[in-house]
């Protein structure tokens, strides 16, 4: 029997795990969340690697 597996890229396992903390410390929506953690991401990732 195969199983099969899903595959989840690092960004998208990123974007969970940014829209998660968001969700859990605010009253927002789980679509409003993740659009959020996506710019929250893009801002991060924007940011010099000696700054951060």
């Amino acid at each position: 029997m195969a199983v099969e597996t899903v595959y989840v890229s690092h960004y998208d396992r990123r974007i969970r795990l940014v829209a998660d903390a968001l969700t859990q410390n605010s009253k927002l929506a789980d679509e409003a969340a993740v659009e959020l953690a996506k710019h929250v991401l893009n801002a991060l990732d924007h940011i010099p690697e000696k700054v951060r």
